[in-house]
């Protein structure tokens, strides 16, 4: 190991440590003036320790984490979230994120990692919004910050671009995700039971949701993801359920036709139509 090798080169010299040789015997720099030489060790004796204080951190997370799809948060010693990314197997990803032969060309940030956060998900779009509702909030340094994703920057078809309400697989197997999106960007996410139980105030919060004028979203930066949903069931979203609030009345029509779809064994096994 290298930090090995340079403390034992160091305590062999003595005193007085002739840096330019361990530089060019250890480092494999070649004739770095006595200043630079000096720096450079020190310089790589931090990183090692810093390497063995990722390593460890990598190795306790990742023991930790569930082989489940999810989103995640590293964050860096101080508790604050530095990266946020999704993942259909959260230890894969997370192994790979500590893999050694990444150390090399680790991003500065990462190499601070040392401890995670993840919240398992029931399908690739609620990770999609969630992972882009967690970057929104914690503005994570690593990762790349853009703008609020929006509709007339993506490829989808005009029939799509309707107000929709989208059911989806919740991590709770009893239970269901309904996502709602409008074309003017604002959307929500409500997850309800699928024996009904709380299906009369969630249809009420959905119907209020699709009829507001004003935004409904808490945070101003997150109020346009719907584009992620129209992405979505563009592309590999094309066979899930989904009802059109233009043909409801009122809550209890949506009520009445969403307790016929949760009835329903084939829900998340194929598109099932509105009757």
């Amino acid at each position: 190991m290298l930090r090995d090798r340079l403390l034992m080169r160091l305590a062999e010299m003595g005193d007085a440590p002739d840096h330019q040789r361990l530089t060019a015997e250890v480092l494999g720099i070649r004739g770095a003036p006595p200043a630079l030489a000096r720096k450079l060790v020190a310089q790589a004796l931090v990183l090692e320790d810093r390497r063995d204080a990722w390593r460890r951190a990598g190795e306790r997370i990742c023991r930790a984490a569930p082989q489940t799809p999810g989103v995640y948060v590293l964050k860096d010693e101080n508790g604050r979230g530095i990266y946020v990314g999704k993942a259909v197997n959260l230890r894969r990803r997370l192994r790979a994120h500590f893999a050694e032969k990444h150390w090399r060309a680790i991003a500065p940030g990462l190499s601070r990692i040392a401890d995670a956060e993840w919240q398992e998900v029931g399908s690739e779009l609620e990770a999609l919004l969630r992972e882009a509702t967690l970057i929104g909030e914690i503005q994570p340094s690593v990762n790349i910050q853009i703008g609020a994703p929006a509709l007339h920057t993506r490829a989808i078809p005009r029939a799509l671009l309707k107000d929709l309400l989208v059911l989806l697989p919740s991590i709770e197997a009893d239970s269901v995700e309904l996502v709602g999106a409008r074309v003017d960007g604002r959307w929500m996410m409500q997850r309800t039971r699928r024996n009904g139980a709380d299906l009369g105030v969630h249809s009420r919060r959905m119907m209020k949701f699709f009829r507001a004028s004003a935004p409904i979203i808490q945070h101003p930066s997150l109020s346009t993801l719907s584009a992620l949903v129209f992405s979505w069931l563009a592309r590999r979203g094309e066979t899930v359920t989904r009802i059109d609030p233009r043909d409801l009345r009122s809550a209890r029509d949506l009520a009445v036709r969403l307790a016929a779809f949760l009835r329903d064994e084939r829900l998340f096994q194929e598109r099932l139509e509105q009757c």
